[in-house]
């Protein structure tokens, strides 16, 4: 009798960790790279796209008239892996980085800004701001660094005691947002370096994320804690509602007004949440790069429309278009 009591609990526990899981529906698919991407990157509004595979180099794709705008090529000489990127807020540059040097783009004129190296540590994650001259790096030495490529004024953030693993810069390269294995978050001023907000979790922060007026922030970290944060208060606005053990987020970003954040997560999940509420809004699963058993994809990037639709750009080299409707 007891047996048959819980195999019904089983089924029901089981669907709805499956099949239930995912809501929504995909409304376009960009096969962009068959044989996979290192790192892929979407512009706000989710009409460009700019991603590095082995075969391709570093291209630019315009999602909305689905086709390539430039080959880049390789970022150096060398043909080094570029392993993380980012699309300015306004979609006129990119940064783009292997382990130990990175490049800004000028992706209006198609044409390379300059190939800076790094010496005393390993690239983790980088971001630009809105005039290409602004950049912001992840470090595996416990650094966050800012530079101004225009100036050549360099500032290492030091308050971080482990490794820096994400990066967010405000679009007029002003204020910086770093969270690391320190189980700290930073809201820092790039000119004076000076701390502005602390944000502390219980583990290592995966992944920060800035809305573009500098109203609120993201962090996320590998025990389930995501939180969104009212900057001028420096006080939790709210935490989402995640419904999954050890959910690591690979990338975010919040919608224009904010009131929306879109996640991805190393495990082709991609999520839509309220950021007042915490409640989730849509959740969809990505197709997996070919022949990978078991299926595999890494969200790197996620961008919400202007009509209100999510893009998620992964490593299998696919672009899709979701909608919760």
């Amino acid at each position: 009798m007891q047996t048959k009591r819980y195999v019904p609990s089983f089924i029901l526990a089981l669907f709805i960790l499956t099949g239930c899981f995912f809501s929504g529906t995909e409304l376009q698919r960009w096969d962009l790279a068959p044989e996979g991407t290192t790192s892929f990157s979407l512009s706000r509004d989710g009409r460009f796209a700019l991603y590095h595979s082995a075969q391709q180099g570093i291209v630019l794709w315009d999602l909305q008239q689905n086709k390539k705008l430039a080959d880049f090529g390789s970022q150096d000489p060398h043909h080094n892996t570029v392993l993380s990127s980012q699309i300015s807020d306004n979609g006129r540059y990119a940064i783009t980085a292997t382990a130990q040097n990175f490049a800004v783009w000028d992706l209006a004129w198609g044409q390379s800004e300059g190939l800076w190296s790094i010496s005393d540590g390993l690239i983790r994650d980088v971001s630009v701001a809105n005039n290409g001259q602004h950049v912001l790096l992840a470090l595996s030495n416990s650094k966050a660094l800012y530079v101004d490529l225009g100036s050549g004024r360099r500032l290492e953030f030091l308050a971080h005691r482990e490794k820096v693993n994400s990066v967010a810069i405000s679009a007029n390269g002003r204020y910086a947002l770093s969270g690391g294995n320190d189980h700290l978050a930073y809201l820092w001023d790039t000119q004076s370096g000076q701390i502005l907000q602390q944000f502390e979790h219980q583990s290592r922060i995966s992944r920060v994320a800035l809305q573009r007026d500098g109203k609120l922030a993201m962090t996320a970290d590998g025990s389930n804690e995501i939180v969104i944060w009212d900057l001028q208060s420096g006080q939790q606005l709210s935490s989402l509602a995640v419904r999954l053990r050890q959910q690591i987020l690979s990338s975010a970003r919040f919608s224009d007004d904010g009131k929306l954040l879109a996640t991805g997560t190393p495990a082709r999940r991609v999520e839509l949440w309220d950021t007042q509420s915490g409640d989730n809004l849509g959740r969809w699963e990505t197709a997996a790069k070919q022949d990978t058993r078991p299926p595999a994809a890494v969200v790197y990037d996620v961008a919400i429309t202007p009509g209100g639709h999510v893009i998620s750009g992964t490593s299998a080299g696919i672009a899709q278009q979701w909608t919760t409707e």
